[in-house]
């Protein structure tokens, strides 16, 4: 079955590639270019109040490395793929392996929802977003056909559990071709998507704060009276920072009044964030994307 990139209503900045980069092509080149750092400051070796405190703050910073989808590599995984140039617009099997510190292909991935790996494709200026979930091969590969159906730069993240521990690991595809980023839309507190209207209420988002993010989805001016589980789940939301594409990815609270799905987030930092927030009615998903701003 063909899955195809959905192309959103208000496209955003490209922001790594904005200067210069008018023509996608040849780039595979670059696919290693995207990096980020698992080192963290040793905590304070003390049993004082400030050194656990420390302690809490190396173990939330550690955490938010491997979970954040800026590198290729982390938590002793590496995710390796077949291809970093994708055709336009034409469906191919995207195929790549996670390897383990031995050089081993990983198969021993937790179940969550009956998948075991998200895959989430996302242009870099936010303009379209996809959420799949590969199959596991006997050569220890996970494959799934993607559809882009436009040119430009591309990050996809691998994000996984072994053993109840998260790891998101990110690299760069290529899609040929002309393209002009557009910048990222201001916040909002409401969209529609598919003849739905999807309002988003929150206290004053802080980062590292843990704050709810309350969406009510109606249509024709009433409640959705239920969702459909996806991926085990009421919803799911995934929050990309603006600039590096820094990613999380939060599951919802099990309980919430009618027509709603509630997040309890903790964003790493300060600036904008795209929101995507997937919710399924009548056996189809539906992607509300969302600009939300956290002061420091």
């Amino acid at each position: 079955m063909r899955t195809r990139l959905q192309s959103l209503g208000a496209p955003a900045r490209l922001a790594a590639f904005a200067a210069g980069l008018a023509v996608v092509g040849g780039a595979a080149a670059l696919a290693g270019a995207a990096t980020g750092s698992e080192r963290v400051a040793e905590p304070a070796q003390r049993g004082d109040a400030m050194g656990m405190d420390a302690v809490g703050a190396a173990d939330h910073s550690t955490a938010q490395s491997r979970a954040s989808g800026l590198s290729s590599v982390a938590g002793g995984y590496r995710f390796v793929s077949t291809q970093t140039t994708l055709p336009l617009g034409r469906s191919t099997t995207f195929a790549f392996r996670i390897i383990d510190r031995e050089g081993r292909p990983v198969r021993n991935v937790d179940l969550d929802g009956g998948v075991r790996v998200h895959l989430i494709v996302v242009r870099r200026d936010f303009a379209g977003y996809l959420h799949v979930h590969p199959v596991l091969r006997a050569d220890g590969s996970w494959r799934v056909p993607l559809t882009l159906a436009a040119p430009g730069a591309y990050r996809a993240f691998a994000d996984f559990e072994i053993d109840g521990m998260k790891t998101v690991l990110g690299r760069d595809l290529f899609v040929p071709g002309s393209f002009s980023p557009a910048p990222l839309p201001a916040p909002a507190s409401a969209t529609a998507v598919d003849g739905f209207r999807v309002d988003l209420a929150h206290a004053p988002l802080h980062a590292g704060v843990a704050t709810k993010l309350h969406f009510a989805i109606s249509r024709n001016g009433r409640p959705v009276p239920s969702f459909d589980a996806y991926v085990g789940q009421r919803g799911h939301l995934v929050a990309l920072r603006d600039g590096d594409l820094s990613y999380s990815h939060v599951h919802p609270e099990p309980d919430a009044a009618v027509g709603e799905i509630v997040f309890h987030a903790s964003l790493p930092s300060a600036g904008r964030y795209r929101l995507f927030l997937q919710f399924k009615v009548r056996g189809v998903v539906h992607t509300a994307p969302f600009t939300i701003e956290v002061a420091r």
